[in-house]
């Protein structure tokens, strides 16, 4: 039995030795986080009952399986990620809990079969309903885009498509949304079946880990493709993440989620009547800025983490936000939700070509992007992930950040010590956001140097693995004249590169002269 149907199980028997009345499992135990989120914003049981929040038994975007990571994460009744008081209650439970309670006796569940078993649990009677793992997803995806604007997409010869579920629970949705709902061809799903321990790979969707889907669309080394696809698109394990590509054309989730919301009014049915508001984590891009600045919308910067795009939500302040970390979103649910991403940039697509589908060109991802670009300006970007840093060196590193940003002049001394032709650092600090709705105040959110062009840098420490602690480094350069926005990346962003790994002592704090990952 795979490891996470043996973890239901102890799940189900503790419920029901807890007083708990009913659990719903969908079927064979697999539902991706936008999914579950949905589902206990949305569904009704059978009996009447709505759901007050859901155990999510998953790896996230880490290996995962029996000898890798294996998460539990706690949604709550309004379908997002549990606050931080409840988690840290949470925690102090586990200092002081002496026993627990389990109905070791009670006959297992068949998940694999839709319906409701009734069993005489140690409390009174005890249901578990599992339900079809996509309708009640389909069926919101549906009541948000136009499927039948994107089905036409799909459908013309000039257009071609690839999904990539890195073997993550996406799988479970993707045959279902894009092959029988939208038409495209089951060839173009890559790594569909859900598996455990992801096929041995690492589901984290970027140009590192994607490599498949990478070469397919034509940005691998060795790419074999003649003709790439138009669009791809791939997921990570439990299907919140995203990743968009256009034919040899890398979208940065920054620009991604900017992208959407100056599209979004146009080109998404539910978004008709206008945005409430956008807002992204403090570590993304600016290109979000700069368009809520253009459309009069209100706008929000937050720390990581979804909780606090759910408070913004929730509040009726915020329509759409997004992470760098690849995560995108919308008021739909209270997760970021890869899926509905994915359908996002299909129906902009669709929404361009609406009158040309059966051109002999469409406007492609790349030619949306630079027209972006040249109306908003361009934020060339780009993160370097240090993995598993000794976790003692990792806190060093950011101690010496901090202390050294009480003096501007010596940080610019050392900026233009490393490249003369970088402008000014004007404001150092380490975030902190007093959450407009409740008032609760996250510190020590991240170290950031602003540069008087626009430009940032930014340090975090992250504790998404199972070892050592992981440096993030956010290296953004602002550009706003058209003639200099098709410069190559790693060429615009190499002077503010060099600033950042001289300012931060990188290599001497951590012993690494190259990151384990550059998004």
């Amino acid at each position: 039995m795979p490891l996470h149907q043996r973890k239901l199980e102890i799940i189900i028997k503790m419920s029901a030795a807890n007083g708990v009345r009913r659990v719903w499992v969908g079927q064979n135990g697999l539902l991706s986080t936008p999914a579950v989120s949905a589902v206990i914003r949305e569904r009704v049981g059978v009996d009447g009952s709505k759901a007050t929040g859901a155990f999510i038994l998953t790896a996230s975007h880490n290996p995962g399986g029996p000898h890798e990571d294996f998460g539990i994460k706690y949604n709550m009744e309004n379908g997002g990620p549990a606050p931080e008081a409840i988690t840290d209650e949470m925690f102090e439970n586990t200092k002081t809990i002496t026993e627990y309670l389990i109905a070791e006796d009670l006959p297992n569940v068949d998940i694999s079969a839709i319906g409701v078993t009734s069993i005489g649990g140690p409390e009174g009677q005890f249901d578990v309903e599992v339900f079809d793992s996509a309708s009640d997803y389909v069926k919101l995806m549906k009541s948000i885009f136009d499927f039948e604007l994107i089905r036409k997409l799909l459908s013309s010869p000039k257009f071609t498509f690839c999904y990539d579920a890195l073997h993550g629970v996406a799988g479970a949705y993707a045959n279902r949304i894009f092959v029988e709902e939208l038409g495209a061809q089951e060839s173009s799903l890559l790594n569909c079946i859900p598996k455990e321990d992801f096929g041995g790979g690492h589901p984290d969707p970027n140009l590192t880990y994607a490599k498949e889907l990478v070469a397919r669309m034509g940005l691998g080394k060795s790419n074999s493709e003649v003709d790439p696809p138009e669009f791809g698109a791939a997921a990570d394990g439990d299907a919140d993440r995203n990743m968009i590509l256009g034919k040899s054309f890398f979208v940065t989730p920054s620009d991604s989620v900017a992208i959407i919301a100056a599209n979004a009014v146009d080109a998404i049915p539910y978004f008709s009547s206008g945005l409430k508001g956008v807002a992204r984590s403090m570590p993304t891009s600016a290109a979000l800025d700069v368009v809520a600045k253009h459309l009069n919308l209100k706008f929000f910067e937050v720390p990581t983490g979804w909780k606090f795009f759910g408070n913004l939500m929730d509040a009726g302040l915020c329509s759409i936000c997004g992470e760098e970390s690849f995560g995108t979103g919308s008021d739909h649910i209270r997760e970021k939700d890869g899926i509905w991403a994915v359908l996002a940039w299909l129906s902009i697509l669709a929404y361009k070509n609406k009158e040309n589908l059966g051109g002999d060109k469409l406007v492609t991802v790349e030619d949306i992007v630079r027209k972006h670009w040249a109306t908003y300006g361009r934020h060339y970007y780009t993160r370097y992930d240090y993995e598993n840093v000794d976790a003692g060196a990792a806190k060093d590193l950011m101690a010496y950040l901090v202390k050294m940003q009480s003096s501007l002049n010596e940080i610019n001394i050392i900026v233009k010590g490393a490249r003369s032709d970088v402008s000014n650092v004007v404001n150092a600090d380490e975030f902190e956001y007093k959450d407009p709705v409740d008032g609760s105040v996250s510190k020590h959110q991240g170290i950031r140097f602003l540069f008087e062009d626009g430009s940032r840098l930014v340090f975090r420490l992250s504790g998404t693995g199972s070892e050592g602690a992981t440096i993030r480094l956010y290296i953004e350069q602002y550009e706003k004249d058209p003639s200099k926005t098709g410069r190559d990346s790693q060429e615009a962003l190499a002077p503010l590169v060099e600033v950042a790994l001289k300012l931060s002592k990188m290599q001497e704090f951590t012993g690494r002269s190259a990151p384990t990952v550059i998004t």
